[in-house]
C-alpha cells in the first residue's frame, strides 16, 4: 500500500531551463533521461524524495489515454497547455498491482498499472538498470493532479547518497501541500491515498501525515497566510502548489539562494522561494 510520498512532477517548456532555476538554488541535478513515451526529465534527490523535473520532448511518441489505460504523457501535455507546475504527486509502493485494486475499491481507480524501464547512471558514470511499475488514480473533481503509486523494481540502483548533497542544505521532504476551496470535499480521496488513514481538520483544511511527510490540502487564503505567496495554479478541486523541504540553516540557504539569484523571501520560520521564480512551484525550505 501507499508509504507516502515518493516524487512530484514538476512540467515546463523548457526542462533545461527548468533545470537552471533549480541549478541555482542550489540543488544537485541529475543527466537528462529519456521516456519511450515522448516525455524526458531530469532528477533531484532528496533522502527518500525526488523531483522529476520534466518536458514534452517528443511530442510525436505520446500515446493517448485509452480505456483503463492513463496516458502519463497525455496528461503532463495537457496540463503545460494551462500552466508550468506540479502536475502529480506520486506515493511509494511495494506492490503496484495490489495498489491499483485498491484505488479501484476506493472509487479513485480505473486503470490498469503501467510498467516501464530505462537506463540510469551512477555518479561515476556507471550503467544501470532501472524499472518502475505505476498505478494511477484520480480525484474526479480535480482535473488539474494527477496522483499514483511507484514501486522501484532497483531501488538499490535508482536511490544515492552522492545526489542527496545539495549546496543549499536541502535534506528530507516534510510535506507537499495542495490547494483547494473546499478542503472536506476531499477527505476521502486523501484518505484512499494514504492508506486508509482519516486526515486530521481544521478551519484551514485537511491534512495527514504519512511515513515520509505530510501531505495537507488547504484553503486558499491559508495557503497565503502560510507562505506568504498566493497559490500559482488553480482550477476546480485540488491543486498541488507547494513542496516543503528540510534544511540545517536558513541563513545559509538564503545565501545560496541569493548567490544563484533565485528570489525568495523569509515569512516566518521558512524560506520561501514563490511560483515566479520557479515556474509554478512554491519551494519552502524549514529549518530541521
Amino acid at each position: 500500500m501507499p508509504g507516502g510520498p515518493d516524487h512530484i512532477v514538476h512540467i515546463a517548456g523548457d526542462l533545461d531551463a527548468l533545470s537552471d532555476i533549480y541549478t541555482r538554488a542550489g540543488f544537485t541535478v541529475g543527466v537528462r533521461n529519456r521516456h519511450p513515451f515522448g516525455t524526458h526529465n531530469r532528477i533531484i534527490q532528496l533522502d527518500e524524495f525526488y523531483f522529476e523535473l520534466l518536458a514534452i520532448a517528443e511530442p510525436e511518441r505520446i500515446q493517448p489515454h485509452g480505456p483503463q489505460a492513463f496516458s502519463f504523457g497525455a496528461y503532463n501535455r495537457d496540463f503545460l497547455k494551462l500552466h508550468e507546475g506540479l502536475s502529480m504527486l506520486l506515493l511509494k509502493s511495494s506492490d503496484a498491482a495490489a495498489d491499483a485494486k485498491a484505488f479501484d475499491t476506493a472509487g479513485i481507480g480505473g486503470f490498469k498499472p503501467f510498467d516501464f524501464a530505462r537506463e540510469g547512471k551512477r555518479p561515476d558514470g556507471s550503467v544501470v538498470k532501472l524499472a518502475f511499475s505505476l498505478a494511477f488514480a484520480q480525484d474526479r473533481a480535480s482535473p488539474n493532479v494527477r496522483f499514483a503509486v511507484c514501486q522501484h523494481h532497483y531501488p538499490e540502483n535508482f536511490w544515492n547518497r552522492a545526489f542527496q548533497k545539495h549546496a543549499n542544505g536541502a535534506k528530507r521532504l516534510l510535506g507537499v501541500v495542495l490547494v483547494a476551496e473546499r478542503p472536506a470535499d476531499h477527505v476521502q480521496v486523501l484518505k484512499a491515498l494514504a492508506e486508509g488513514v482519516a486526515p486530521g481538520s481544521d478551519a484551514d483544511g485537511i491534512a495527514v501525515q504519512t511515513p515520509n511527510g505530510e501531505i495537507a490540502v488547504v484553503k486558499p487564503a491559508a495557503f497565503h497566510a502560510r507562505f506568504g505567496v498566493a497559490p500559482a495554479i488553480a482550477g476546480e478541486g485540488m491543486t498541488l502548489n507547494a513542496l516543503r523541504m528540510s534544511v540545517a540553516d536558513l541563513d545559509a540557504t538564503a545565501a545560496v539562494l541569493r548567490a544563484g539569484g533565485v528570489a525568495a523571501i523569509r515569512h516566518g520560520d521558512c524560506l520561501v522561494v514563490p511560483p515566479a521564480a520557479a515556474s509554478g512551484a512554491t519551494l519552502v525550505f524549514e529549518a530541521a
